[in-house]
């Protein structure tokens, strides 16, 4: 294959020099189809910058919140510290996100949920207890195992949820199924742990010394950097699992319910742990006997899911090839991982534009596939045919991009 031939490309059939001429309609014809009107991207836009603002606004609230008990010193170790582990838990969502990737503001939203409006409601509602507390008893007590184990898991893992269930409902386009279910609900956990890393580490540097920093690092940092993402996914793969049946954005309300369930008893399990166990091989038998093989679990899951998202894009787009959308070898190009690699292997080889052009049509090929899968289970709305017909406008103009050729409606340029 030379390289200015992409895969999945076969060579057009040669036309013939004459062309007989079509007979004459006799009279004018009445359209059966008309081009879909591109609805208005001005709401969902001023929703995601609102969303947004709000979000980071509350993750200011929670910083500034640390600063006045951790001091700006403590803060700032505690926040470098902090990367490190979303860092970590961040890459491991863009692997799983990597197939049919979600848009980036909805990400940043669900972030900045995690660490700051998910804190800031777990905060409140600890202050509220306080507050009933004190006025009830005379004192600010309360039992600490309640707080851990009964408090902390529902407040948190509810507070968690809702995030997801706001961008079930903002972005309900772009949620298809469970796997995007799993990329949401690990990036508000990520985020929810970054800010509660914060304030353990600036603790231990407040109140110990290095080595109680370094082994409180070692026990969030290294050895349960996803504790929060195990809790959470419950809670999105029971919403993908409603974007996956359909379901009304009322209807998920059901699903989130049947969701947090595990989330909060896995929750209170980790939490309830420290209270029953004590020292540090206590901890660890703990995890290796609990934590890993729940961790190992997820990790099976989410692979299962992936695969299944590919075996979704590879059969959607054999019906768009049987219409006459796609080549067969198209389909092979989009719709595995091998294909996909060969596409993006030989688009490095190119200038930029065909470069860009090539991950355009691999991205809108797959968002076409979900498309067509909504369709097909039943979720037929102007809406989403709208969606579908610009999506394939699209690809027709990635692939015109990805030959050098013109696109098809526009004019040549006349030298």
């Amino acid at each position: 294959m030379s390289l200015d031939q992409p895969p999945g490309q076969q060579p057009a059939p040669q036309q013939p020099s004459q062309q007989q001429p079509v007979q004459e309609s006799p009279a004018p014809v009445q359209p059966v189809w008309s081009q879909p009107v591109r609805p208005s991207r001005a709401g969902p836009i001023v929703l995601a910058v609102i969303g947004i603002v709000l979000a980071g606004l509350a993750l200011l609230a929670v910083f500034l919140y640390l600063t006045t008990f951790l001091g700006a010193g403590a803060l700032l170790v505690g926040l470098i510290l902090a990367l490190l582990p979303l860092t970590v838990v961040l890459l491991a969502v863009r692997w799983i996100d990597r197939w049919d990737p979600e848009p980036r503001p909805a990400l940043i939203f669900a972030l900045l949920w995690g660490a700051g409006i998910s804190i800031v409601t777990a905060l409140l509602f600890d202050l509220g207890v306080q507050i009933t507390i004190a006025a009830s008893s005379g004192a600010l007590t309360g039992s600490d195992f309640a707080s851990a184990v009964i408090q902390a898991p529902i407040v948190e893992e509810v507070a968690k949820g809702f995030g997801i269930l706001v961008l079930f409902w903002a972005v309900r386009r772009h949620f298809d199924g469970p796997v995007d279910g799993v990329v949401y609900a690990a990036t508000i956990a990520a985020g929810f742990a970054f800010s509660e890393n914060i304030q353990y580490f600036g603790l231990a540097m407040t109140e110990g010394n290095a080595q109680g920093l370094g082994i409180t690092f070692l026990l969030r940092g290294v050895f349960s950097p996803f504790a929060h993402v195990t809790f959470t996914i419950c809670t999105g793969l029971a919403l993908g699992l409603a974007a996956r049946r359909s379901a009304s954005k009322g209807g998920a309300v059901g699903y989130i319910l049947l969701g947090l369930t595990p989330a909060i008893l896995l929750h209170a399990l980790w939490n309830g742990s420290t209270f029953v166990l004590s020292g540090d091989a206590s901890v660890l038998i703990y995890y290796a006997v609990i934590q890993v093989p729940l961790f190992i679990v997820a990790i099976l899951v989410v692979v299962f899911l992936r695969r299944q998202e590919a075996r979704i894009t590879l059969r959607r787009l054999h019906e768009y090839s049987q219409a006459g959308w796609f080549t067969a070898a198209e389909v092979s190009m989009l719709g595995t991982g091998a294909g996909r690699r060969q596409a993006l292997a030989w688009g490095r080889r190119q200038q930029r534009p065909k470069k860009i052009a090539m991950r355009l049509f691999i991205a809108d090929a797959t968002r076409l596939a979900f498309v067509r899968d909504r369709l097909v289970r039943g979720q037929s709305t102007p809406a989403l045919h709208a969606h579908e017909a610009r999506l394939l406008g699209r690809l027709m103009n990635h692939r015109a991009d990805v030959l050098g050729q013109v696109r098809p409606g526009t004019a040549p340029a006349v030298s």
